[in-house]
């Protein structure tokens, strides 16, 4: 198996070198400032002079300096260090392909620093960003007069990497753990993960987060940078590591909102605005963080919708919903690229994709390789990635009443977590990638499962992204994702009530205790959203099991 070393290197081509980027902010929009500055990466050449390309290639001016994102960590936010009186961090960390020579990189680091607002401040005091190159392939590099190495005191304007602080800091060896926790660290000689595991110290503070963007783009809102327009943040939600599964955060509720005509569950109830509109305020008044506006149904054989006439469907909706509740989440549960923008900016902060990014597949297993797909993906991606929202991801496998059989797996679990891992992988990583703290992901509960199938993945869904190995020993791909579970009035459910000596037939809509139990599973299994018809029952129940849980 490869070192985390060797995988640096191969992501690196002969003319290039991976490059680790660490971020921080706590002034202003901090999540606005770490976007703006990682699209300012990409854009080295804006912060280079004349005379930097001179120094760099000689007289060969027609260098063009190149810098590429093609990996992130999770998003993390974290108590100040050092200096402690001031408010709390959201740190990061990035990969970058470069041919940008380590000294120059530092110039870059520190133009964008100032590019995005940084003003001179204490050592260790506030700032709205900071960043800080830490590993350039595996090189050393140290800029100091050789009698001046002794000390960590004197690095103002000096380059030293590996960074001498890294292994002292929690806030930054996680994140490095989440993208390269094989790496070999050049000095120590030990791994990232065996680095971050020997810590003296854990900053039981720290959390994970998923910001939201606010859109639509406020009317006053101005950008003069060279790089598309980062949306300021509406809110954030934070949930705990894996690790550190205590305190339990809140369980955020997801209203859904289907404008068919055909939706298995609640078809032809909300395809009218007034209608609508009364379900999006009394779920506000419930206590749903976000609703879930979905234009095409998900149901076996539920018929083909046109990409206009779904725009149709959802775009009015989202625009009427936002004119009432500036601060509700929306998002829009689409698999169509065209839809999911068109939505946002009405609106929406987030995608609801039931097939990842991969389109409505036609056949189980997919074709290999699987042209249409991959131009769902690429489509897909450039949408989050440019308008900078959170994407819920599922697993799923063509048409949800199909294609059952997970007997090549151990259990069902390791299907989802192979299966969807994959996908994921796709999405986060590469040139053009979404960041990896904007993923949600969903076990895919009563899609393409057995009645046991779903019981599984329910009853056993932390372990979907938990840090345990898969049964070969590879890492989970799904470790540490926050996770959305939608059980809600699903047909499994009705299998489990017509069972036995008492069992009864039901409808989708008589199926709210049923409902009302798998929603406390999933708050019991570590669930970050749960998405739900019946909004004020289903309050109530996350209200009482948040407690047990806390």
């Amino acid at each position: 198996m490869s070192t985390g070393s060797e995988k640096i290197i191969e992501l690196a081509n002969r003319n290039s070198t991976i490059a680790v980027i660490a971020l921080g902010s706590n002034l202003g929009d901090r999540f606005h400032n770490i976007e703006l500055a990682l699209r300012l990466l990409e854009l080295p050449e804006a912060a280079l002079s004349q005379e930097d390309i001179i120094e760099n290639n000689g007289e060969d001016v027609k260098w063009k300096p190149f810098s590429a994102v093609v990996d992130t960590s999770f998003l993390y936010e974290t108590s100040p260090m050092y200096v402690t009186d001031q408010p709390s961090f959201i740190n990061c960390a990035c990969l970058i392909q470069t041919d940008i020579p380590p000294v120059l990189l530092l110039r870059v680091l520190k133009h964008i620093e100032t590019v995005v607002g940084r003003v001179p401040s204490t050592p260790n005091g506030p700032r709205a960003v900071d960043l800080d190159l830490l590993l350039y392939g595996s090189e050393v590099v140290d800029t100091r007069p050789l009698d001046e190495r002794s000390t960590l005191e004197n690095l103002n304007d000096q380059l030293v990497v590996p960074h001498p602080r890294m292994v002292e800091r929690e806030f930054v060896l996680r994140p490095l753990n989440d993208m390269i926790p094989d790496y070999i660290h050049p000095v120590h000689q030990k791994s990232l993960s065996q680095l971050l595991h020997e810590l003296p110290e854990e900053d039981h503070s720290m959390r994970r987060v998923v910001p939201f963007p606010r859109y639509p783009l406020p009317t006053t809102y101005s950008w003069t940078h060279p790089v598309p327009p980062v949306p300021p943040t509406l809110t954030h939600w934070t949930y705990p590591l894996v690790e550190r599964p205590s305190p339990k955060p809140k369980t955020h509720l997801m209203a859904t909102l289907n404008t068919t005509p055909d939706s298995f569950s609640d078809g032809a109830v909300h395809t009218t605005l007034t209608a609508a509109l009364a379900y999006a305020q009394s779920s506000v008044t419930a206590g749903a963080s976000i609703l879930d506006v979905g234009g095409y149904s998900t149901k076996p054989g539920a018929a083909f919708v046109s990409p206009e006439e779904e725009t149709q469907r959802v775009v009015p909706f989202v625009h009427a919903v936002r004119e009432r509740h500036t601060e509700l989440l929306v998002s829009v549960d689409t698999f169509r690229a065209d839809v999911a923008r068109t939505a946002i900016r009405a609106g929406a902060n987030c995608i609801n994709d039931v097939y990842a990014f991969t389109g409505r597949a036609e056949t189980f297993p997919p074709p290999v390789p699987d042209a249409k797909a991959e131009q769902a993906m690429e489509e897909m991606k450039a949408v989050a990635r440019e308008l900078a929202v959170p994407a819920v991801l599922m697993h799923s496998r063509a048409d949800a009443a199909a294609h059952k059989d997970y007997t090549m797996y151990p259990s069902v679990v390791e299907g989802v977590q192979r299966e969807l891992g994959a996908k994921v992988e796709r999405i986060v990583k590469g040139r053009g990638a979404v960041r990896r703290w904007m993923v949600i992901v969903d076990p895919g509960v009563g899609f393409s499962k057995t009645l046991e199938g779903n019981l599984e993945a329910l009853r056993d869904a932390r372990r979907i992204v938990g840090n345990a190995s898969l049964a070969d020993g590879t890492r989970n791909s799904l470790r540490g994702y926050p996770q959305l579970i939608g059980a809600s009035r699903k047909s499994f459910l009705g299998a489990i009530l017509k069972q036995g000596e008492h069992g009864r037939e039901t409808g989708p809509k008589e199926r709210g205790w049923a409902t009302a139990t798998a929603v406390a599973c999933a708050v019991q299994q570590g669930a970050l959203v749960v998405r739900v018809h019946d909004t004020q029952e289903m309050a109530d129940v996350l209200a009482v099991a948040d407690a047990l849980w806390a």
